[in-house]
């Protein structure tokens, strides 16, 4: 154990103050929390971020969006029309692409806080995915590049993509996928930047942003499922890919275009070095005993770029602690100002960084399943529409991959409903900032993905019976005469599952890790999307093996008419109504990360799930 005499800050002066600021004030014009402009001067708040910058940022997401889910939501219809995959293959080959274009904000997140910044992160990464973007749009218009059509006698069977024509496609997918991973985590998380944590009048537009964010996402997807998916449907997949790319090309232009209004932060070395120092730190100094209250804990240096986030020292997790223990040689070199490896011996600000990750894991896991039912919508709910009847009057026919306006437009129409309305409202009886916690609001959004859940089995056994009157449960390729728009109710209460889960997500995994591992937080937040696609491909294929006995297809076969696609979504229900339970337990006994600023009192880091109703009377810039 180190003794009293290691020249180390005391935990007291360390807990009264943020940050360190390297900068001044300038009589509030200029950026407190170190953003610099694009020529590395302390940015002007005049003349940078705020309300300025969003919209550009916005442009630049509306337009991304348009372009991944221009292509993402008629995948499954194109694998099996053109490619020639079955349904289940099909549905596996969607889930693992969108899995994938989920997880790859890991290393996104990662090389941003690292090493480029999120500025050149967006600009790099963006370059690739229009690469990829292209080769798929050849992939659909070379006839090489695909297989032939299907013979016209439906006895034949159809030829399937090989070799190269299956390489050039997978080659475009993933490179989107990669892409993809440069934006989806730093868009969002620049975006956040611009408002100043540390000026009460910008911070409390914070939550704001993330809202009107997700509107601009809605406006983006709603163009994409209507105009794009009605010119693959109608016109062809080559144009159809061929226009999204050109509209990801344009994303870029406008994103660059805004350089001199954007302010910037500097990357502050890896994030994932860091959780690697302090594991390697405490595991190395395991047989240190039980640390008492009293035990003097290592405070520094710590070797980043601006501001220096530091946080106070909290009891859970006490472990982790023994990795800023300086013990024998480790102590001897600390006192005499010796350099000290980061490998055995990190600050106390780095151990509450990893306690900090560690403390949202079980609200990562507690969320996942929630977007393994939210997947059915763009795989066995796309494929049950397509046996359905589209028209709408004598002349129009409704494309199935447009399903999706309906869950938009309940976005749309329900989420500034959301920031205008009901926040002001419910804060009155809560006193919370934002009406309802980050918390709260995820588990609203979990209930409704039950209810989505059942009402999607209710719509597929009806679907299943009109089939059965009329003769047709072994007619897969007739048209059902149910109307598609049965299927409206699902994707409606979709949009609600959006609304809470995927925004409170956003802000909660923004706002509840350190300041410099943001990026990764976004990361940390796409990656239950992902971990929810691959999670319905292994069930997928584990329900197929389990109800596949004899003569007995299984619940999910190529004939959706033969499928029990209604049992397969009853018991997606019953995994999000457990996965609800998780949650609560998880969310009961997690503690906010609370900031102090400028406080003489110093108190706790973090604020238990439970007391933020006791601290309503606190004002909205106490809250992270």
């Amino acid at each position: 154990m180190a003794s009293s005499a290691v020249k180390s800050e005391p935990l007291l002066v360390r807990c009264e103050n943020k940050r360190d600021n390297s900068v001044s004030k300038r009589e509030n014009k200029s950026y407190e929390d170190g953003s610099v402009d694009q020529y590395g001067h302390v940015a002007d708040k005049r003349k940078t971020g705020g309300w300025k910058a969003a919209p550009l940022i916005f442009g630049t997401e509306i337009c991304e969006r348009m372009a991944t889910l221009g292509l993402q939501r008629n995948l499954v219809i194109y694998f099996t029309t053109k490619i020639h995959m079955s349904n289940s293959q099909a549905a596996n080959m969607v889930s693992n692409f969108v899995g994938t274009l989920y997880l790859t904000p890991f290393l996104g997140g990662f090389v941003a806080d690292a090493y480029l910044g999120r500025f050149w992160a967006i600009a790099v990464f963006a370059t690739i995915q229009v690469v990829g973007m292209m080769l798929l749009a050849l992939s659909a218009a070379i006839p090489s590049l695909r297989p032939p059509p299907c013979p016209a006698n439906p006895y034949i069977p159809c030829q399937a993509a090989y070799g190269y024509q299956i390489g050039v496609l997978y080659v475009g997918l993933y490179l989107i996928a990669l892409g993809n991973g440069g934006i989806k985590p730093n868009v969002s998380t620049l975006g956040a930047d611009q408002f100043d944590e540390n000026d009460e009048n910008e911070r409390k537009h914070m939550s704001s942003f993330f809202n009107w964010f997700y509107f601009i996402i809605s406006i983006g997807s709603l163009i994409s499922i209507t105009v794009f998916v009605y010119i693959q449907d109608n016109v062809g997949f080559s144009w159809g890919f061929g226009i999204p790319a050109a509209v990801m090309l344009l994303a870029v232009v406008i994103f660059m275009a805004g350089s001199n209004i954007y302010r910037f932060k500097a990357p502050q070395g890896s994030p994932l070095t860091t959780i690697a120092q302090v594991a390697v730190a405490a595991a190395w100094k395991q047989n240190v005993g039980p640390l008492s209250d009293e035990a003097v804990l290592y405070t520094g240096p710590i070797l980043v770029s601006g501001p220096i986030e530091k946080l106070c020292h909290t009891e859970q997790f006490r472990w982790l602690d023994r990795a800023a223990v300086p013990v024998g040689d480790l102590e001897d070199d600390e006192t005499a100002g010796l350099p000290v490896s980061a490998w055995r011996l990190c600050s106390v600000s780095q151990v509450e960084e990893v306690k900090m990750i560690m403390r949202v894991l079980p609200i990562w896991a507690s969320t996942i399943v929630v977007w393994t039912a939210l997947s059915q919508m763009e795989t066995f709910s796309m494929e049950g529409g397509s046996t359905m009847d589209h028209q709408m009057g004598s002349f129009f026919s409704f494309p199935t991959a447009s399903l999706s306006v309906f869950e938009l437009i309940n976005v749309m129409l329900i989420l500034p409903l959301y920031d205008k309305l009901l926040v002001p409202y419910v804060r009155r009886f809560t006193g919370h900032p934002q009406g309802i916690t980050m918390l709260q609001r995820i588990g609203v959004g979990l209930l409704f993905s039950i209810v989505t859940m059942l009402v999607a089995a209710l719509v597929e056994r009806r679907r299943v019976q009109v089939a059965t009157e009329y003769g047709l449960l072994d007619k897969p390729q007739e048209t059902i005469p149910m109307s598609m728009f049965w299927l409206i109710p699902q994707y409606f209460l979709c949009g609600s599952t959006e609304i809470f889960t995927q925004v409170g997500q956003l802000e909660f995994f923004y706002n509840e890790v350190p300041d410099r591992m943001r990026s990764l937080g976004s990361a940390i937040y796409l990656s239950t999307i992902a971990c929810g696609h691959f999670l319905s491909t292994l069930l997928v294929t584990a329900v197929n093996r389990a109800t596949q006995r004899g003569n007995n297809q299984g619940w999910l076969t190529d004939n959706l008419n033969r499928s029990r696609l209604d049992y397969f979504y009853l018991l997606l229900a019953g995994l999000n109504a457990a996965n609800f339970a998780f949650f609560l337990v998880c969310a009961r006994g997690y503690k906010y990360k609370k900031v102090n600023r400028d406080s003489a009192n110093p108190s706790s880091s973090t604020l238990d799930a439970n007391q933020i109703k006791d601290h309503g009377e606190l004002k909205g810039d106490e809250y992270i």
